[in-house]
């Protein structure tokens, strides 16, 4: 899993592989993260029972191993 520096100022550092990954170049807004709470939170939202779900648990665990 490849993790980002918080510096004393709040400034985060992401790691170089991951902003060529989701091509992110200065300047750029990026969302938060969200969090399997944020998720499960969530279940049902879009009457898919559930397969959406799945799909962004999957996504984010494929996330976590980068």
């Amino acid at each position: 899993m490849k993790l980002a520096k918080v510096t004393t100022r709040g400034r985060v550092t992401i790691p170089t592989s991951l902003r060529k990954k989701h091509k992110l170049t200065p300047g750029i807004k990026v969302n938060s993260l969200v969090t399997h709470e944020e998720i499960k939170a969530n279940i049902g939202f879009l009457g898919t029972k559930g397969k959406f779900l799945k799909a962004l648990m999957r996504e984010k665990k494929f996330e976590c191993e980068l």
